[in-house]
């Protein structure tokens, strides 16, 4: 009976043992910090990973993510210094980098996210305001990013977060801006293209002027020349059919009738309206080309 008394006083002891040695221990992993609680006052923070030892009943544990976080802004607008209103879209991601400083001022990871993104657009309107329209959009984007970061950060850090990064991901007009700049980029192309248009079109009609004004030229100059060519032929041939003439005037005549006989009597048409008596066949009658003497006329007698 002793001992089965004994015996339970000692189960006792070991369950009792362990569960404070397991209320004693705790785990840290690789993408958390810790925050030991001693009846709610914080302790040193632990950042190293593993099998760690707190005193049992008294000590709480705080798990803080040790990871880059994200900062999701709603958008806001924001006026330009050129007085353009911007929809401007923003995120940034942050680390938690003294625990002990993050859960004394903000507490959790809500309240992280709702205090950094006061700070985020009050960096916004701060470096958006001082620059234009135009180096918001194209010009000095990465510049304006890298400013808005290094104020966050600078301001972040009497909470114990270290802001990694701020990227713009959208800097619009609003709505209804939008469509007016639209319309009006659209009625400025058009005009420009309008413009060139009619560039072109006068451009074309004077290369297509000057072009018909040589083709002009051209042709008068070859018609002369060629008029002057076919003179100059003429000549050289009538004077070539003048010398023959002259040395053989019987020869050039029936040459000459030759060539008439040729072009006049072709082929399938050689219907001709004449005189019996015409020149134009007397080599018909004669090979010589005489023409035959003409009858003498009847006397009539006299009274």
């Amino acid at each position: 009976m002793r001992l089965n008394f004994l015996g339970g006083i000692v189960a006792v002891f070991l369950v009792a043992a362990l569960i404070v040695g397991y209320s004693s221990l705790f785990t840290v992993y690789q993408t958390q910090q810790a925050l030991v609680l001693r009846l709610g006052s914080p302790l040193s923070p632990i950042t190293e990973p593993g099998l760690h030892v707190k005193a049992p009943f008294i000590d709480s544990v705080v798990y803080i993510d040790k990871r880059i976080l994200d900062l999701e802004a709603p958008p806001q607008e924001v006026i330009a210094s050129d007085q353009k209103r911007l929809v401007v879209d923003a995120f940034a991601r942050y680390r938690i980098q003294d625990p002990l400083r993050f859960y004394q001022t903000l507490g959790s990871i809500a309240g992280a996210n709702s205090q950094l993104s006061v700070l985020l657009n009050s960096a916004l309107r701060r470096v958006l305001g001082e620059v234009t329209f135009s180096h918001v959009v194209r010009d000095q984007r990465a510049e304006l990013m890298a400013r808005i970061r290094e104020l966050v950060d600078h301001e972040a850090t009497s909470y114990g977060v270290q802001v990694v990064d701020v990227r713009i991901r959208r800097a619009d007009l609003p709505e209804q801006n939008s469509q007016a700049v639209y319309q009006r980029m659209q009625t400025e192309r058009q005009r420009e293209a309008a413009e060139f248009r009619a560039q072109g079109a006068q451009r074309a009609q004077e290369i297509r002027s000057r072009a018909d004004r040589e083709v002009t030229v051209l042709v008068a100059e070859a018609t002369s020349k060629s008029e002057q060519i076919r003179g100059e032929g003429d000549a050289t041939r009538n004077q070539i059919f003048a010398e023959a003439f002259n040395q053989d005037p019987d020869f050039f005549a029936f040459y000459r009738s030759m060539q008439a006989y040729e072009h006049g009597l072709k082929q399938n048409d050689t219907r001709m309206v004449l005189k019996p008596d015409s020149s134009f066949f007397r080599y018909f009658a004669d090979p010589s080309g005489k023409m035959p003497a003409p009858p003498p006329a009847s006397q009539t007698p006299t009274r």
